[in-house]
């Protein structure tokens, strides 16, 4: 079939009513073979209802707030289109550092939204090593990359970690986060979105999940709760089930205090933990913004289903590992909705 353009996805009135079950397998960071998931092409044009298609009898979906912009002023209008605020006098903003030559978010892009909420940039050291394995060169790296410029940057889990509940989760009972997390009332989320070689794709999800745990809580998500010290050898459905569990706990341990915004730029099919990523064969998309994590990330898998640019790798990257597996886990346990409304802002 071909996928609708961007406008017109937009402009979309269809709301989902079920969910998919995609494959899994096992699965390394770096190389080897990928597991072959299925994905049902229509699906993607079923998760969004426009504003103006709503009526009195249509169900309540979260909003998911758009614009095609880019840049600072972009930014800061999609967040204020969410319509209520952080509250509590310290608030985190989470993203990734990135590795050396990856794709991070722009600090120029950012700074203005982070100094509104007198945010403090958080972060967590890697389990795979890399040049943010340890909090010395990870600070090193966000220096470099112009964080440090902008805000404050706290490595959450310089001194270890902390253990927060996961309720409902058929996984884990425990997500260790940075020892650090308990000193922030609520975050700021802003994730840029990308594909990625375990997960298919990364975004709000991945960033509060994989993000805000510890080193060793990035292990026991990886191998479904086995390992405190080895990262590896997961079963990829799975991982995509305990990053959607450690999200919830995240969530829930906040009491919800936390927004999220996506950046749909450098669509490459890596992740900003690889130092070499593949070249975006994309166009830019824009920038999404909501109080629903799952609504989000499916408003920007939808959006890449959607794009009349080369979208095939990333679709290819996302479809050979059951990425959206993580989005049916995620309803399903309650952390947020799949089904949403598209509002586009400034149109």
């Amino acid at each position: 079939m071909s996928h609708l353009s961007r406008r017109s996805f937009i402009e979309a009135a269809a709301l989902a009513a079920g969910g998919l079950v995609l494959g899994g397998g096992l699965v390394g960071c770096a190389g080897g073979a990928m597991p072959q998931g299925t994905v049902d092409d229509t699906a993607h044009e079923d998760h969004a209802t426009s504003e103006k298609a709503l009526t009195g009898s249509a169900p309540a979906v979260p909003a998911v707030y758009f614009t095609s912009a880019i840049d600072a002023q972009a930014i800061q209008a999609v967040y204020a289109a969410i319509g209520w605020s952080l509250t509590g006098p310290r608030i985190g903003v989470k993203l990734s550092t990135g590795e050396p030559g990856s794709n991070p978010l722009d600090p120029a892009l950012i700074a203005d939204l982070v100094n509104a909420v007198s945010g403090t940039i958080v972060e967590c050291n890697t389990a795979y090593g890399g040049e943010r394995g340890e909090t010395a060169h990870h600070l090193e790296v966000a220096t470099e990359h112009g964080y440090t410029d902008i805000a404050e940057v706290q490595i959450m889990d310089e001194d270890g970690s902390t253990s927060i509940p996961v309720e409902g989760g058929t996984h884990l009972t425990e997500n260790l986060v940075g020892a650090h997390f308990p000193e922030y009332d609520g975050f700021l989320v802003l994730s840029h979105f990308k594909g990625h070689a375990m997960a298919g794709f990364g975004g709000a999800l991945k960033n509060i999940s994989i993000g805000m745990a510890s080193r060793e809580g990035k292990c026991l998500i990886h191998t479904d709760g086995r390992s405190h010290s080895n990262p590896w050898g997961g079963d990829t459905s799975a991982f995509q089930e305990c990053m959607a569990e450690a999200a919830k706990s995240v969530m829930d341990a906040t009491n919800g205090n936390m927004l999220f915004v996506n950046v749909m730029n450098h669509l490459s099919v890596d992740c900003d933990c690889d130092s070499h990523p593949a070249p975006a064969k994309m166009a830019d998309i824009g920038i999404l913004a909501s109080a629903d994590p799952v609504a989000l990330d499916q408003a920007c898998v939808d959006l890449v289903y959607s794009s009349d640019d080369d979208s095939a790798d990333l679709i290819e990257r996302i479809e050979s590992l059951g990425g959206e597996h993580v989005l049916e886990h995620a309803e399903k346990i309650g952390l947020g909705s799949r089904g949403y409304r598209l509002v586009e802002v400034g149109a």
